[in-house]
C-alpha cells in the first residue's frame, strides 16, 4: 500500500469531518515542530512524547508568532474556537496515522487549556495604568519638579 502524503491525508479527513479548514491541519503540524524546537531550546529531551498541554502552549506561541493580533480571528475562520478543537484536530491526525499517541492520551487532555480571549486578544489590548493615577489629557503635559512656570500673554 502506498503511503499517502500529508495533503492527501488532510483531504481525506476533511471529506469526513467538515468542521475544520484544511489549513489548520498544516498549522497544527507546523505548531508541533515549533513546540519540539522550543522544548529543545529550553533543554528538554525532544525524543519523547509531547503532552497535550505542551502542544497547546506551543500552538499558542506559534500562532502569536505567525499571526500576532490576528491569531484568534484566523483560528476562528479555520473553525477552531477553543482548545478542544485543537484536540479534535490532533486526534483526527492520530486516527489517520499521521501522529502517534500513548494509551494515556485522549481528546480530553485539550479541555484543560486556555481561553482564546486570554491567549490571543489580551496580549494586544492597551495596558491600563496600575498606579491609580489619572492619565494626562491629550496635549496636557505633566509638570515636573523644577519646571518653570511660563508667562502667558
Amino acid at each position: 500500500m502506498a503511503k499517502l502524503n500529508f495533503s492527501e491525508v488532510v483531504d481525506h479527513i476533511c471529506s469526513k469531518d467538515h468542521r475544520y479548514d484544511p489549513e489548520v491541519y498544516a498549522f497544527v503540524r507546523e505548531g508541533l515542530d515549533y513546540t519540539l524546537k522550543s522544548l529543545k531550546r529550553h533543554g528538554h529531551n525532544v525524543n519523547r512524547h509531547v503532552s497535550g498541554q505542551e502542544l497547546l502552549g506551543g500552538l499558542r506561541d506559534f500562532a502569536l508568532k505567525e499571526y500576532g493580533p490576528m491569531s484568534k480571528s484566523i483560528l476562528n475562520i479555520w473553525g477552531v474556537k477553543d482548545c478542544e478543537d485543537f484536540g479534535q484536530i490532533v486526534f483526527n491526525l492520530v486516527h489517520s496515522g499521521v501522529l502517534g499517541k500513548t494509551d494515556a492520551d485522549s481528546p480530553e487532555d485539550f479541555r484543560r487549556g486556555y481561553s482564546f480571549e486570554e491567549a490571543f486578544v489580551k496580549p494586544f489590548e492597551p495596558r491600563r495604568e496600575l498606579s491609580g493615577g489619572k492619565r494626562p489629557r491629550p496635549g496636557h503635559k505633566k509638570k515636573r519638579a523644577g519646571d518653570k512656570k511660563s508667562a502667558s500673554l
